[in-house]
C-alpha cells in the first residue's frame, strides 16, 4: 500500500459547462466505480498532478470523499492536448479484503555482462498480470539483470514475487534477453565468404 492520498469533494453538477468552470477554478472533475454506485468528485489540480508523478498503475491510492475513504487505483486519466493538464480521472474502488487481478509494472536495471560483450538486450514485456489480496500487491517487479550473459535470457517463471502473489502471466514469456550479436555478424560475414560471386549484369552464361 502506498501512501498517497487523493481529497476529493462530490460533485452534483454535472455537463460540459460545469467541468469547465470547475477546470478555471483548478479543479478536475472525475469518477469513482467498481464498488456500489459511481461517485462523482472533482479534486484539486495540484494535489492530483503531484500524486500521480509518485504512482504506477498498480499502486493502490486513498480517495477521501467528503470524509469517506475509498481504496482505489487509478485507472485512466485524460489530458488537454494543448497544456497537458489533466482534465478528468477515473479511479476504480477495490476492497481490501477481496483477491483482485491487476498488471504489475516491471522496472529493469543494470548493464548485462552480455552488452558489455558485445551483445544485444531485449526486453518484450513491461507488464505482468497477477492475482492477490491488495495489501499483498507489489507496486513494481524490479529485475536486476546485470549477471545476464550473452544468449542467456529472463523468463516470467524467474521473477521475484512476494508471498500470496499469483502469477497469471504465462511462465514461458521472455522478459529480457541478451544476443549476440558478433557470434551473429561472423557468421554472416562467414557466409559471404563461402557464397559463389554474383553474375555480373549482362555478363554471358
Amino acid at each position: 500500500m502506498s501512501n498517497v492520498v487523493f481529497s476529493a469533494r462530490t460533485r452534483t453538477a454535472f455537463g460540459s459547462a460545469k467541468s469547465a468552470v470547475l477546470r478555471k477554478q483548478g479543479r478536475v472533475p472525475g469518477v469513482i466505480y467498481g464498488k456500489g454506485e459511481t461517485i462523482h468528485i472533482d479534486l484539486d489540480q495540484r494535489e492530483l498532478a503531484g500524486g500521480l508523478r509518485s504512482i504506477s498503475e498498480s499502486t493502490i491510492v486513498k480517495v477521501n470523499v467528503d470524509g469517506a475513504a475509498h481504496d482505489a487505483f487509478v485507472k485512466s486519466t485524460q489530458r488537454n492536448i494543448q497544456d497537458g493538464n489533466i482534465f478528468h480521472v477515473d479511479f476504480y474502488e477495490i476492497e481490501m479484503g477481496k483477491v483482485l487481478r491487476a498488471r504489475v509494472s516491471l522496472h529493469i536495471t543494470g548493464n548485462p555482462i552480455g552488452v558489455r560483450e558485445g551483445g544485444i538486450l531485449e526486453t518484450p514485456m513491461h507488464d505482468i498480470e497477477v492475482e492477490c489480496l491488495p495489501k499483498d500487491l507489489p507496486e513494481r517487479v524490479n529485475i536486476d539483470i546485470s549477471g545476464l550473459g550473452a544468449n542467456q535470457s529472463i523468463h516470467v517463471r524467474d521473477l521475484p514475487l512476494g508471498k500470496g502473489v499469483k502469477l497469471i502471466s504465462a511462465e514461458d514469456q521472455v522478459v529480457a534477453l541478451v544476443k549476440f550479436a558478433k557470434a551473429e555478424a561472423a557468421k554472416a560475414d562467414e557466409n559471404a565468404e563461402t557464397a559463389p560471386p554474383a553474375a555480373k549484369t549482362g555478363e554471358k552464361s
